[in-house]
């Protein structure tokens, strides 16, 4: 094998290289984060969020980590364009 071979401190010394994922790390280390992907997609329908209840909007966006901003209008609009396809959006429109 040819080439120079550095320790890993040496390493950390050339023009401000450091380590693999060091810029990542905060000042917060002890922050905990709840969020968490759900498994599985919604499965609901448009007419489903026509009528879910701005409750269960509020769940389902907090579920996914979406904002949940607005009013009941605003949040099934946006639970619908984030949850389905643009042709089930359009489907059931014209």
């Amino acid at each position: 094998m040819s080439g120079a071979s550095y320790p890993n401190a040496a390493l950390n010394n050339i023009q401000g290289i450091k380590p693999n994922g060091s810029e990542k790390v905060s000042k917060k280390e002890n922050l905990i984060c709840e969020f968490q992907m759900p498994l599985h997609y919604p499965r609901y329908k448009k007419s489903d969020y026509e009528k879910m209840p701005e409750w269960k909007l509020d769940c389902l966006l907090r579920e996914y980590g979406l904002p949940i901003m607005g009013d009941v209008k605003e949040k099934r609009n946006f639970a619908m364009g984030a949850f389905l396809w643009p042709c089930q959006i359009q489907s059931f429109n014209g």
